[in-house]
């Protein structure tokens, strides 16, 4: 069973979470060379990534869509900059590989560590996740749970099958000689647009 966006939802501690724990959230996911950007509207979050995308001069993109990427009309902004965008499964298993930014959702943010789970049942998210050099994710900045523990209490109420992950800045390694070098096993940058507002007619 895959997660969708209500089941995890309906097992989401409000009580115990939301955007209070944001500020923690950001600390730690900085600390572990994330890069956080938090904005109050859905157009804030769409001149985030294009600033991204301009930094890296990116040509290709692979692109899970989400809730809030529709909102801020994502993919249209991308291809009016010129850039190559691939959103069919088929598409992106063929273009992963060479495209220079990856962008996906995630359901929600965990404190304790800065990282962010994201439901990996499709494989076109594994590969978004892990090929391309700079990955960009959306979240919802009130999508926020205090810990791991309170994170595997909605995973294992929603989720029975399939993949799921926790992603913790971007990848590194100490494996070789205890030198710590960014990139080796996935993308070399992880960026995390946080956005205020709920899209309308959907969840995040």
């Amino acid at each position: 069973m895959e997660i969708t966006h209500e089941i995890w939802k309906r097992h989401f501690p409000a009580e115990n979470s939301g955007a209070h724990l944001f500020p923690e959230f950001e600390m730690r996911a900085k600390a572990v060379s994330g890069e956080v950007f938090r904005v109050p509207a859905a157009a804030e979050a769409r001149e985030a990534l294009i600033r991204l995308v301009d930094a890296v001069q990116a040509r290709k993109a692979v692109v899970v869509e989400s809730p809030l990427q529709e909102a801020a009309g994502i993919t249209a902004a991308l291809r009016s900059r010129g850039v190559t965008v691939y959103t069919e499964a088929a598409d992106i298993a063929a273009h992963a590989d060479t495209a220079d930014i990856g962008i996906s959702g995630v359901e929600f943010g965990i404190a304790e560590t800065g990282s962010v789970f994201q439901d990996g049942y499709d494989i076109a998210t594994r590969l978004v996740t892990i090929l391309p050099p700079l990955h960009v994710v959306f979240l919802q900045s009130a999508h926020i749970v205090p810990g791991i523990t309170e994170a595997f209490d909605i995973i294992s109420q929603s989720f029975d099958r399939g993949y799921v992950g926790f992603i913790t800045g971007p990848s590194r390694t100490a494996d070789i000689e205890r030198v710590l070098t960014i990139g080796v096993h996935g993308p070399s940058r992880f960026a995390i647009i946080a956005v205020d507002e709920e899209p309308k007619g959907g969840d995040a």
